[in-house]
């Protein structure tokens, strides 16, 4: 097999899917970050981003890729907040939410204070774009303002990631073309990147959290017992 770095193997194998399916794939997983809580396990900007490294190699059209996600991530969004508006007390109850019961609670204080401008950020975090639909929803926000947020945030979002990937490809491309090795050094500092943030990101929940219940604990009436 010729030599190539991970990255590229993994890409040559989406390369060999016709330009239909991997349309499809990209729609399903972008509409259901938040209609279907799929970004609980896999982030839509990861398959965006892979997306756009495979427009890059001319598979796919990238204009069109660009619509696609930034109408997929509306679409999921508004469906996500009609699926919190009539369900939302329910959807709090599921296991893979109530683990993150603290969290919830914080990012819908957040929605009642900003409103639309925390739905506007909430689209550039994974765990907020999965769920700030529902919430946004849950806590009656009107729907006009929702939608208003959510767009500006999808279009910037769906865009800028899809070009962030095509630019990546042809990036990756000219590293492969002079040294395969260093497709490999980039793909290790990369997954180095993501991990060290991953874990900053855990450690910066967990002290939130714990600060949010000491706060509302000393808040909560003292004679309650």
């Amino acid at each position: 097999m010729q030599s190539a770095t991970i990255v590229t193997y993994i890409l040559n194998e989406i390369k060999h899917l016709p330009g239909p399916l991997v349309f499809a794939l990209v729609a399903l997983l972008v509409f259901g970050e938040a209609a279907l809580f799929i970004g609980f396990v896999l982030p839509g900007e990861t398959s965006v981003i892979v997306a756009g490294v495979v427009a890059s190699q001319g598979h796919i059209n990238i204009d069109a890729l660009c619509v696609l996600v930034v109408v997929s991530a509306i679409v999921g969004d508004s469906v996500g907040y009609a699926i919190g508006n009539r369900y939302g007390e329910k959807l709090m109850t599921l296991p893979i939410i109530r683990h993150r019961r603290v969290a919830l609670e914080r990012a819908l204080e957040g929605l009642r204070r900003r409103g639309p401008t925390y739905v506007f950020v909430g689209r550039f975090t994974a765990f907020l774009r999965a769920v700030m639909p529902g919430l946004a929803g849950m806590s009656k926000m009107h729907y006009r303002r929702f939608l208003v947020a959510n767009a500006l945030g999808g279009i910037i979002w769906g865009v800028g990631f899809t070009l962030l990937g095509y630019f990546a490809g042809h990036a990756l491309a000219k590293i492969e073309k002079y040294a395969s090795w260093a497709g490999i050094v980039l793909l290790l500092i990369v997954i180095a990147l993501v991990l060290t943030m991953h874990f900053r990101r855990s450690r910066l929940d967990a002290q939130e959290d714990a600060e949010w219940l000491a706060e509302h604990d000393d808040d909560s009436p003292k004679g309650a017992e």
